[in-house]
């Protein structure tokens, strides 16, 4: 890297205005009730752009809108390690249950705008970071905010529930290491404090505890 250049320089990213959350509900942890309207707002052309993301990571006066896909094999959950390689050096060496990444020009090629875009960018982050069979199902279960810290403060999730039927899965990424699949009980016991606070929220939901 150039010295005095940032590491995100030239990357453009989605986000949405923070007044906009507020507008449909600030919260803090997992909304899982009003998910359709409050994505359809979100997703919205008229609701959000793209911006530098050097100025996105310390603006939260605005929300960058990460898909963030969570990898199911029966009562087993696809987790990793972020490594070094990875773009968010705050996350670096925590264990994460999430796949996914931020929303590019790129995705709106072919002139996709809103939902399609969306959706092009989550097929796009599955593809780049893993190799795996076609998943069973894909569903939206949550948005994700946590205030808690720096990451969180500028970051907005829309959580993915994906089931798959074969735990045979790749990773195609540096920045994702040590992949394995555990039992959500044991995510939610002896590995829960090595989770980024992201999973942990997610881990916590899914084992049915409060977000």
């Amino acid at each position: 890297m150039v010295a005095g250049m940032s590491k995100y320089a030239g990357e453009e990213v989605l986000v949405v205005p923070r007044t906009l959350l507020d507008e449909i509900g600030a919260f803090q942890g997992l909304q899982t009730t009003g998910l359709d309207a409050a994505i359809e707002r979100l997703l919205d052309p008229d609701n959000h752009f793209f911006m530098d993301r050097a100025a996105a990571e310390d603006d939260p006066s605005h929300k960058q809108l990460i898909p963030y896909c969570i990898f199911r094999c029966g009562e087993r959950i696809l987790h990793y390690t972020r490594g070094k390689a990875g773009g968010e050096s705050r996350l670096h060496a925590k264990i994460s249950v999430g796949v996914g990444g931020h929303i590019n020009p790129v995705d709106t090629g072919n002139g996709r705008t809103g939902p399609a875009a969306y959706d092009a960018a989550v097929a796009r982050e599955i593809a780049e970071e893993l190799e795996m069979a076609d998943p069973i199902s894909l569903r939206i279960i949550a948005l994700l905010n946590d205030e808690s810290n720096p990451v969180g403060q500028v970051h907005l999730g829309i959580v993915h529930l994906i089931e798959l039927a074969s735990t045979a899965v790749i990773s195609r990424e540096d920045a994702l290491t040590d992949l394995a699949f555990t039992p959500l009980a044991e995510l939610n016991g002896t590995l829960f404090d090595r989770l980024e606070s992201w999973s942990q929220i997610c881990i916590r939901h899914l084992a049915g505890g409060k977000n």
